[in-house]
């Protein structure tokens, strides 16, 4: 009779317990509003983090919304639009170059090469970069990194930007591919996968590569107001270790795997296109898969914007760079 009392006491002991556990309020995913500078396979590991739920597993609810263009992208993060915004590094020397009292600070590097490409109006199968003078180069805004990178290489080659080729600047980024498509321009400088898309449909040809040309510069990190990132300093760290996850998953993962998972971005883009320009990023290590953004490469990004005129001030690394959090998830 003991026993069975026992038993019966164990039962009901369990019953409460699973009922408690079932009744008792699930966890409030966080919302994190994300703000893209644009949108490009070059992002690809943000989306393969999104499609897989490596956010969602970290309980975040991360809301991604594409603001094109640098400019329009930190003003939504300085106006709290936005909690973390993905955009080239330049941008936060810029806020901080204007006394910026709550500086923007990066924290995780996306991507560790330039992302564009030379695309020319006809097909040219021996192209040398001594064939951009004399012509039309609708190149990217002013004092955003495309553009400062690309007049980086053109120097390399012995271009002057400004004297050998009538350079076209501008022109809204948003609008940049279609002024190329209604005629305007020999050469113009795209993104993937509109470059791929341009030559699949004759309107264009890749000619180079400005990623290629040059070298490792932390081209897109993942950024937040400082003030943010002290008051919320769990949810950058969960951020993070979302996106070192799709990172891995990037790295040991076929092209044609990654482009099933990403295409839903990328609807006007069919599979193979995906696939083909996935592989080239990877290829060329434009996807930073440490995620750690080097005093090394911040030193080469100045000396690329200071090569364009575009250099407010040098800036110490330590002071608008935070390479704690990658480091702490890198480690687990």
């Amino acid at each position: 009779m003991k026993s069975w009392f026992k038993i019966g006491l164990l039962a009901a002991a369990a019953f409460l317990l699973i009922f408690a556990v079932a009744c008792s309020p699930k966890e409030e995913m966080k919302k994190v509003s994300l703000a893209e500078v644009t949108r490009s396979v070059f992002y690809t590991p943000q989306y393969v983090a999104l499609a897989k739920g490596y956010f969602k597993e970290e309980g975040l609810d991360v809301e991604l919304k594409t603001t094109w263009g640098g400019d329009k992208t930190m003003t939504a993060l300085l106006s709290d639009s936005a909690d973390i915004a993905l955009v080239g590094s330049e941008t936060s020397i810029y806020v901080y170059s204007q006394g910026a009292s709550d500086p923007v600070i990066n924290f995780a590097q996306l991507t560790q090469t330039d992302g564009t490409f030379l695309v020319s109006r006809d097909k040219n199968e021996q192209f040398k970069w001594d064939q951009l003078k004399g012509s039309t180069f609708l190149g990217q805004r002013k004092g955003g990194m495309p553009q400062m990178v690309g007049e980086f290489v053109l120097k390399k080659h012995g271009i002057d930007p400004h004297k050998d080729l009538e350079l076209i600047q501008n022109i809204d980024f948003a609008n940049i591919a279609n002024s190329f498509a209604s005629g305007t321009g020999d050469f113009v400088q795209l993104f993937e996968p509109t470059a791929s898309v341009f030559e699949k449909e004759g309107k264009g040809y890749i000619v180079a590569s400005f990623g290629e040309e040059s070298g490792h510069v932390p081209y897109t990190t993942f950024m937040a107001k400082e003030s943010y990132i002290k008051k919320n300093d769990a949810t950058v760290e969960k951020f993070v270790r979302a996106l070192y996850k799709a990172q891995q998953w990037v790295e040991k993962s076929s092209g044609e795997e990654i482009a099933e998972v990403v295409q839903p971005y990328f609807e006007d883009s069919d599979l193979e296109t995906l696939a083909v320009v996935i592989e080239r990023y990877k290829n060329q290590g434009s996807f930073a898969e440490k995620m750690t953004l080097t005093e090394e490469g911040w030193e080469n990004l100045q000396n690329i914007m200071e090569e364009a005129g575009e250099l407010p001030e040098r800036v110490d690394y330590n002071k608008l760079v935070n390479t704690e959090i990658v480091e702490k998830v890198m480690k687990e």
